[in-house]
């Protein structure tokens, strides 16, 4: 079976209120080669941009991969690592048996995870880390973009 290429993914989602204006950033790196992408939508909230983040990512991979992927969402991380299979079980409901919030995105998720090999790793947002401040700055840039603000701070609470 032939060696999978390697890649580093930081993803990271931002929301202006939450409900509110969101974006998402990833940041994909393997060899010399580095990606950047990222979205955003007018009324969302913030695990829904950490989702769509590690989507949007997952989604540009070409091939099958051997991913390691940081993120600073024990929502995302958690989610796949640990409920996941259990909201699957029990048709789409939590442990309290309300209906799972955000499945249309776990759904789309899932679907990428058997694609890959991903190793998931937790990264304490704000802290200096590289990676993960680049996927912050990527999603804040998309908010920035949609709502035409460019030069604004990506502090402001709109």
């Amino acid at each position: 079976m032939p060696q999978l290429k390697m890649v580093t993914i930081y993803t990271d989602g931002a929301c202006r209120g939450n409900p509110g204006p969101g974006g998402w950033g990833a940041l994909l790196m393997s060899g010399s080669h580095e990606k950047v992408l990222r979205g955003s939508e007018s009324q969302t909230t913030n695990n829904r941009m950490e989702l769509q983040a590690a989507i949007g990512a997952l989604e540009a991979l070409k091939g099958r991969c051997q991913v390691s992927l940081f993120t600073d969402s024990e929502y995302l991380r958690k989610g796949v690592l640990e409920w996941l299979e259990g909201w699957k079980k029990r048709n789409w409901k939590n442990a309290a048996k309300k209906p799972v919030k955000n499945r249309d995105l776990w759904e789309k998720l899932d679907a990428l995870l058997a694609d890959h090999e991903i190793d998931w790793h937790w990264v304490k947002g704000h802290s200096g880390d590289a990676g993960n401040e680049r996927a912050d700055q990527l999603a804040n840039e998309a908010i920035d973009a949609m709502l035409g603000n460019l030069c604004e701070s990506h502090d402001r609470k709109a």
